[in-house]
């Protein structure tokens, strides 16, 4: 990687990382809530419902938010006390109802079982430190265990798994305007560029990945997010995923022009 490139993306880093950053992003949510066991379980909830077109699934996420709160007063006593079973439900009764996209009300009240289930032991960061200190497992791998049977968490052994690496990410970053570093057991060095189109398409736009013989996008897998990973840590070795906000900010304002 040339020089000129990397400074081009330290710029771009510096341009996108900030405050604002947020406004028309699921990291919004990542303030909703002052403490810490509220903010895990808002920030994973956000980011699961976290793809496709943002002014459809932010929505879906301030509804859920907006219900625990005026149901329970905040999301973890919501799910806790199962309050869900009553509030959360399809306008139609029906629980095979879609609730975003191809996700149903079903899919959605097996994901809060399943947070319930947790949070009666622990926080959800605490579970999650828990079963890496036993197995040593990337957190990643260790919540698609957790939430096995939830067909709204990623679980593919090939798949970029986006969302649990953007999850990831806000959790582990430190000194980030965007980003909480709660979990600060886990080392930033360690996370995975969270990989969706348009940072595949800056980073084979910037060189820092090839396109191959056929000029094609690369794979969305995680083999391409590891890549784009490694190539991101020539310029920040032990944060390699500071280069996610050049990726997508780039890649977001190139899309609105």
């Amino acid at each position: 990687m040339t020089e000129e490139l990397k400074q081009k993306l330290r710029v771009l880093a510096q341009k996108y990382e900030v405050a604002s950053f947020t406004e028309k992003d699921p990291s919004q949510f990542l303030s909703h809530y002052s403490d810490t066991k509220n903010t895990e379980v808002a920030a994973f909830i956000a980011s699961l419902l976290a793809f496709g077109n943002r002014k459809q699934f932010i929505p879906k996420i301030s509804y859920i938010l907006a219900l625990a709160d005026e149901a329970s007063g905040d999301i973890s006593s919501w799910l806790k006390t199962r309050a869900f079973r009553k509030t959360f439900i399809s306008p139609n009764g029906d629980n095979s109802d879609k609730f975003y996209r191809f996700y149903s009300y079903k899919d959605m009240t097996d994901l809060f079982e399943s947070l319930c289930d947790v949070l009666e032991e622990s926080t959800l960061g605490e579970k999650v430190h828990s079963e890496w200190q036993k197995a040593g497992d990337h957190p990643v791998q260790i919540l698609g265990s957790l939430f096995k049977n939830c067909a709204i968490v990623p679980k593919g052994k090939s798949s970029a798994n986006k969302r649990l690496h953007m999850f990831l990410r806000w959790m582990v970053r430190t000194d980030s305007p965007v980003d909480l570093g709660l979990w600060t057991w886990f080392d930033q060095k360690d996370l995975i560029i969270p990989l969706d189109t348009h940072v595949l398409q800056q980073s084979v736009e910037l060189g820092l990945i090839s396109s191959g013989k056929t000029g094609r996008l690369p794979p969305a897998n995680i083999k391409t997010a590891l890549k784009i990973t490694e190539a991101l840590k020539q310029v920040w070795p032990y944060d390699p995923c500071k280069g996610d906000f050049a990726l997508f900010g780039l890649g977001v304002d190139v899309e609105a022009h």
